[in-house]
């Protein structure tokens, strides 16, 4: 059972849902947040202590302080609707700087408590997107795949070792309600999938997709049985939802 956390990416989006979560629950004790931008003041509560730091930073030794806890989730990330083409050189480089190399550096720096005999609980948002070809997020794509391989190989680390506790990947579609590509956090509409990933956060799975038996598995079947008419799918699908951005 989660009692003391740290959200990575906790003052928008999914992580902020989480955190609203997790204060109702009477066992959790201190709900951590760490994030760029600076927690909503008006959901401010006594069981939630945040902070404010930029995940491109080279030194990571402010993580330090957080020795107390037995639980990680890692929400951290952005991308946004652009062809290729029109996407500058540094939002590739922000790009892998906020939404994969912190999440590897993160694990790699918790590491010790992951393989450990005692319980801990380690989740990270993925994404869809990094299953299969994404036109239109393409390098959005590349860094959430990045993330599922580093997982699913650590996992068999951990597994091998004998150890109890894994990283959960959590892989959904496009969720309505958070910040993700500029939008605003409604933390109502995120309140059933925060539940959900709490649950299988503390029962230690390692992999939840939301929605697959409804959407996700028919997709992943189409794209492994013709990857080119996936993807091609998936482009129309994309520009016929008014997301872009031209």
């Amino acid at each position: 059972m989660i009692k003391r956390i740290l959200i990575v990416g906790g003052a928008s989006g999914i992580g902020l849902s989480i955190a609203m979560e997790m204060v109702t629950r009477e066992k959790t004790q201190k709900v951590y947040i760490v994030d760029k931008a600076p927690f909503p003041k008006e959901l401010s509560h006594n069981k939630i202590e945040s902070f404010q730091f930029d995940l491109a930073r080279e030194d990571y030794t402010f993580f330090d302080r957080f020795d107390d806890i037995d639980s990680m989730m890692i929400t951290a990330g952005f991308g946004r609707l652009s062809r290729f083409k029109d996407i500058p050189e540094q939002y590739i480089i922000d790009s892998f700087n906020v939404n994969a190399i912190p999440v590897i550096r993160l694990i790699k720096r918790f590491y010790h408590r992951i393989d450990s005999p005692s319980d801990f609980y380690c989740g990270v948002m993925d994404s869809i997107a990094g299953w299969m070809s994404s036109p239109l997020l393409a390098v959005y794509a590349a860094t959430k795949a990045a993330i599922k391989v580093f997982i699913e190989s650590v996992n068999v680390e951990l597994l091998k070792d004998g150890s109890q506790n894994c990283i959960l990947n959590v892989s959904p579609g496009s969720i309505k309600g958070t910040s993700f590509n500029g939008g605003k956090t409604d933390i109502q509409l995120t309140k059933s999938l925060a539940q959900d990933i709490i649950y299988h956060l503390e029962r230690k799975d390692d992999l939840f997709i939301p929605q697959y038996e409804d959407v996700f598995k028919d997709v992943l079947e189409r794209y492994h049985a013709d990857f080119r008419r996936e993807g091609q799918h998936s482009y129309e699908y994309k520009m016929n939802s008014g997301r872009l951005k031209e």
